[in-house]
């Protein structure tokens, strides 16, 4: 993929690491940016300065508050993988994005593979996570419990779940984009993100085409989050919901589907 690769220091290893990990091409055309700050990589929207940077933190700000003040496993999103005192599934989050959500499973316990097609997003993501992993405070279970793969969604699943010797997740999570509803409120970050993102990536047409790998690779359940207005994947009737204030989470409970 094309796209301005900036180094704001000398030392460019990095970037060039991350450029040739991802399969990135630079473009001095391209209206986005990836920025190596010398500290972490961002995305940048070269003709809306104003935007600012988008970039993966999970030691500080929103994703660190929520870990500490968020409601652990009682959060509706704990509920929905099956996570209790007596089970601390392993999950696959196959539309893993910044991997906030990815996160929060993994600082509840889980052992967390992540999942992002898109290369630009996956470099952020992997940026985030190697800053993450040298954290002091939660580097330790980071390392332990989350791992990055980048491959198309659909692609993956049905690969892993054709290869023997692969450990079947207990829980296969699903979050793809979804066109948003002019009439909800948003945060100023989440409207950031998402005007920069649906310009970059698009929407994920092609996202009811995931149920069906996943349910086939899940050994217990997917789940699939939804904005609240939004009907359920592929037409597909969950064996249960559980909504929140702006979304929901469906469930396909494998045991209730046979």
């Amino acid at each position: 993929m094309q796209i301005q690769l900036i180094s704001e220091v000398s030392d460019t290893n990095y970037l060039d690491e991350l450029s040739k990990r991802w399969s990135l091409i630079h473009s001095d055309s391209d209206v986005f940016a990836l920025v190596w700050t010398g500290e972490r990589l961002e995305l940048r929207k070269t003709d809306e300065p104003k935007l600012g940077a988008i970039f993966v933190d999970w030691a500080s700000g929103r994703v660190a508050h929520r870990r500490k003040f968020g409601g652990g496993k009682g959060q509706a999103i704990a509920k929905a993988v099956g996570l209790n005192k007596g089970t601390v599934p392993s999950i696959l989050d196959a539309t893993a994005g910044l991997g906030r959500d990815s996160f929060v499973f993994a600082s509840l316990g889980c052992y967390v593979q992540m999942i992002e097609r898109h290369p630009v997003v996956a470099a952020l993501l992997d940026d985030g996570l190697r800053r993450a992993s040298d954290d002091i405070e939660i580097g330790g279970w980071v390392k332990d419990r989350v791992q990055l793969l980048h491959a198309s969604s659909h692609n993956a699943l049905i690969s892993l779940a054709d290869t023997s010797d692969y450990k079947r997740p207990d829980v296969v999570y699903l979050d793809p984009m979804y066109p948003h509803s002019e009439n909800k409120k948003k945060s100023a970050l989440v409207k950031k993100e998402m005007r920069v993102f649906q310009t970059m990536v698009g929407e994920d047409s092609d996202a009811d085409g995931l149920l069906a790998p996943a349910l086939e690779l899940a050994a217990r359940r997917v789940v699939v989050k939804r904005p609240d207005y939004a009907g359920f994947m592929a037409g597909h009737t969950p064996s249960m919901s559980i909504a929140t204030k702006k979304n929901r989470f469906d469930v396909y409970v494998k045991a209730a589907m046979k």
